[in-house]
């Protein structure tokens, strides 16, 4: 059985770049021809939102109006998958997930880092989950229509949800999306702890213990996580990885150290993976899919089963699918 990765800003960078579909995109972390390589099982397609400045423009380049960027890069991705039917399919639950895999396919679920599109209307949501959309990172870094982002301000850290936010955790679960806490408030996150019904999910977040990264979760907030069902993924960024959240350097002896940690804290079922693939930089010891075999191997040496394995690599996450979606 391959991996499910619940991460990645490759649309992104595809989008920017201009590229007709992201099979064979060059110079990324990820592209199809790689997640093949990589014996992906699935990968989690962000549309992730940046900040443009006043002149509209990010460090990518210049930033349509938010649901013109969102249709670009969903097509971007539907592209690539009508051109490359044999090697990735769209999946929006479990049986899809099962059904391409038997079928050599990867599978790819749309989701959606930054909820800020959605702009406080249970419509617009609706429309995001009729496109297929699977996932939603509530917020990024900064507060939008769901509520506070993690911050070093004490002040904004404590800040939950808003009344929307509240009110859309529910709507997630009636209509199967999974909601997601990564970039979250430390208050945000308790309350979606308090409010949902099915597990959710911190899709690429890591062990605050480890490292103090506001981004990153407490042992309450990991313990919390696996009481509700939800899963952790595994962050390959150096500063969520490192005691010293300056350093831009990932090594797969810290990656192991933080899923162990996890594990220690809360137990086998909240493991997973969750790179952040195309949206991080600096020194990174693993740089695409195929190199996360030396992750696996690394934590087998450490002891882990390959009944534990197999659950940090997909079965984890799986479960989650089938559970929410």
């Amino acid at each position: 059985m391959g991996y499910i990765d619940m991460h990645c800003d490759t649309l992104m960078l595809g989008f920017f770049r201009q590229a007709e579909d992201i099979y064979d995109l060059q110079d990324t972390h990820i592209n199809v021809r790689r997640l093949m390589e990589g014996k992906a099982d699935a990968q989690f397609f962000a549309v992730f939102f940046p900040k443009p400045g006043k002149d509209g423009m990010t460090r990518f380049g210049k930033m349509p109006a938010d649901l013109e960027y969102f249709s670009s890069l969903r097509k971007l991705l539907f592209d690539t998958i009508a051109k490359h039917p044999d090697e990735i399919a769209f999946a929006g639950n479990a049986d899809d997930l099962q059904a391409n895999r038997k079928e050599g396919k990867v599978s790819a679920f749309l989701t959606i880092e930054d909820g800020r599109a959605v702009n406080g209307s249970f419509e617009q949501l609706q429309r995001f989950y009729e496109q297929g959309v699977r996932l939603i990172s509530l917020t990024w870094n900064f507060e939008n229509c769901f509520g506070a982002p993690n911050s070093t301000d004490p002040s904004l850290m404590q800040k939950g949800l808003t009344t929307f936010g509240k009110e859309a955790v529910e709507v997630f679960n009636e209509k199967g999306i999974i909601v997601d806490v990564s970039h979250l408030s430390d208050g945000g996150f308790w309350d979606v702890a308090e409010i949902t019904k099915k597990p959710f999910v911190a899709s690429h977040s890591n062990a605050r213990s480890l490292s103090p990264h506001p981004r990153n979760l407490t042992d309450e907030m990991i313990r919390k996580l696996a009481e509700k069902g939800g899963v952790a993924g595994l962050n390959i960024n150096g500063p969520f990885l490192q005691e010293d959240i300056s350093l831009h350097v990932s090594t797969v002896e810290r990656m192991a150290a933080h899923v162990e940690y996890m594990y220690r804290i809360g137990g086998e079922d909240i493991i997973a993976i969750g790179t952040d693939f195309d949206g991080v930089g600096g020194e990174l010891e693993i740089r695409h899919p195929e190199q996360l075999e030396l992750l696996f191997a690394t934590l087998k040496k450490k002891g882990f089963s390959d009944r534990i394995l197999e659950k940090f690599k997909s079965g984890n996450v799986e479960r989650v699918i089938r559970e929410t979606l």
